[in-house]
């Protein structure tokens, strides 16, 4: 993936928000392509202002990494990358499942343990 640039100075430095401008440029993307991108997947919600101007936020620009990964970088077409998220997303979920069932065993095994 792509190092953001917006965590060059460290977390403390971050913006709450970031203008379509400036994240463009931090993909070296027109901003056309950054909206094109929001049009195309369903989970790229930036807020907007009164003014109607998109403001991104960290998880937006963490969000438009996966996609310029998937498609500049890897070659997907924006119907792969769709199908590539969503894989990724139902593996997380599945994983987080996966994790609650090990803690719940986790913690019969010491129960069993403090039994003897």
């Amino acid at each position: 993936m792509k190092q953001l640039p917006i965590y060059e100075k460290g977390r403390e430095s971050l913006k709450r928000y970031y203008s379509i401008g400036e994240v463009a440029k931090m993909f070296e993307v027109s901003k056309s392509l950054v909206r094109f991108w929001e049009n195309e997947f369903d989970f790229l919600k930036p807020h907007k202002n009164s003014k109607g101007d998109r403001r991104f936020t960290v998880q937006n620009i963490e969000q438009l990494n996966l996609i310029y990964e998937l498609v500049k970088e890897r070659g997907f077409t924006i119907e792969g990358a769709r199908r590539e998220i969503q894989r990724l997303q139902e593996w997380e979920k599945e994983k987080e499942e996966w994790i609650g069932r090990l803690g719940r065993v986790r913690e019969g095994l010491r129960g069993l343990m403090e039994e003897e």
